[in-house]
């Protein structure tokens, strides 16, 4: 390597770390969090209510969370679309993009539009997902939602009209793209074979997941109805989360809508944002390989209390899938989705492993008290079972974080919807400058 580029890579870090004082010195609120952890007030929103926590008198204290799309209860939704046996990630959709709820008129018609929009324009998979491979699934699905821009005869509109019309060709493509996406990678780095199915007509989202990634096209419709729990508990989670405050940002800036959710697939995929469920993942492979008897909470807490000391695991003292930024004594996505998730896994091979993630859920805060003398309340996330459940239905974990793409497509466009007619101000917050004017250096004297 050469002294030039070495002295190049020194500087990324040397010339760029601010030290925490300044931080303290002008309060400044890193993470745009305030002291007690609770978000900065950036915007108001009709869309998603994610309550986790209550102030009073100023102080803030833990409760139980809840989940409230358009000012309804998530719980409410599932119990009735259970009930009733249906697919109900399309009704999500339709509430979250239209504020209210369909007629089964109108969610009939809205689940039909969905479907026969799904096919990708003509060599759209050839030239821009095939002739271009990707190591990450991510990555091609933000280059595709970009270059779906080159085949919209006006991209540039923001009309009312364009901004539904494109919203619903996004969500509904966005599971064909990932499925392309998937297969290709299969095909040149994995050197595996690649089969592309064509698209049933007719299928609600969940099931042309399962039908276009299964090599035989073969699924239940309880494996699908719970690929459609997933999709509904992931379809939307208020506008301060990273993905969805870039979407906002990048709307507030008059930009196009491709561009915009692009950059929201791009926050996505980070590993502190939708990235984390295959960091649960890696985490519990590491327990399952470190701890010989899953059912000894002896041996089992040894080993927590070793990540957090930073002696296990990834070394960064994460114990990934506990704790949320506003949740506190529950998640309620968490709390559904291990309610479907033991009940799939009883008397199954995964029944072992699904008591293993109770009790890492259960120890956890004990533990954490313990080793950081912290009493902070701590519960678990979603993550803690997304990956579990993706696995009892035989997804790979190069999936999991599009899925949630796939799914958070929809609350993205109603936080762009929402920021057009309400925002109306570029989003743009102040950076206190501690840098200090210099003399300039002749280039001859340096």
């Amino acid at each position: 390597m050469s002294s030039f580029k070495e002295t190049m890579y020194a500087a990324f870090t040397e010339n760029n770390i601010i030290s925490p004082e300044y931080f303290d010195k002008y309060s400044v609120k890193r993470g745009l969090r305030n002291p007690d952890g609770t978000g900065v007030m950036a915007g108001v929103t009709n869309i998603c209510n994610v309550h986790g926590y209550v102030i009073d008198d100023g102080e803030k204290k833990p409760a139980e969370g809840k989940l409230i799309f358009r000012g309804y209860n998530i719980r409410d939704i599932i119990r009735h679309v259970e009930e009733e046996d249906r697919f109900g990630f399309e009704e999500i959709v339709y509430l979250l993009l239209t504020g209210k709820l369909p007629t089964l008129d109108e969610l009939t018609e809205f689940t039909q539009l969905l479907s026969d929009h799904r096919a990708l324009p003509d060599n759209f998979f050839e030239d821009m997902i095939l002739k271009a491979p990707s190591r990450d699934i991510m990555n091609k699905m933000a280059r595709s939602t970009l270059a779906l821009y080159s085949y919209d005869s006006n991209p540039e509109t923001l009309s009312p009209e364009h901004e539904i019309d494109t919203a619903i060709s996004l969500i509904a493509r966005m599971p064909v793209i990932m499925i392309c996406a998937y297969e290709t990678q299969r095909r040149y780095f994995s050197e595996d074979s690649m089969i592309m199915h064509p698209l049933i007509k007719g299928q609600s989202t969940a099931e042309n997941i399962l039908s276009t990634l299964r090599p035989d096209r073969n699924f239940t419709h309880e494996e699908a109805r719970l690929l459609d729990l997933m999709l509904m508990l992931h379809a939307e989670h208020g506008g301060g989360n990273n993905s969805t405050f870039s979407c906002r940002v990048l709307t507030s800036s008059g930009t196009d809508p491709y561009s915009t959710y692009a950059a929201a697939i791009g926050s996505l995929k980070g590993a502190r944002h939708g990235g984390a469920n295959r960091k649960v993942t890696e985490m519990h492979e590491y327990i399952k390989a470190n701890v010989a008897d899953w059912e000894n909470e002896e041996e089992l807490a040894a080993y927590l209390r070793k990540i957090l000391r930073k002696e296990a695991g990834d070394g960064s003292g994460l114990i990934y899938g506990m704790g949320h930024a506003v949740y506190t004594l529950s998640d309620p996505r968490a709390v559904i989705l291990k309610e479907y998730a033991g009940a799939m896994a009883e008397g199954t091979d995964f029944e072992k492993e699904f008591h293993l993630l109770e009790s890492i859920e259960r120890l956890t805060p004990k533990i954490f008290e313990e080793v950081k003398h912290s009493g902070k309340a701590m519960c678990a996330n979603i993550d803690m079972y997304s990956g579990f459940v993706y696995r009892m239905l035989g997804i790979p974990q190069e999936l999991f974080t599009p899925l949630f793409a796939v799914s958070r497509m929809a609350g993205w466009c109603a936080h762009r919807f929402e920021e057009m007619n309400s925002g109306r101000r570029i989003i743009r917050p102040a950076y206190k400058s501690i840098s200090h004017e210099k003399e300039y250096v002749d280039l001859k004297n340096r």
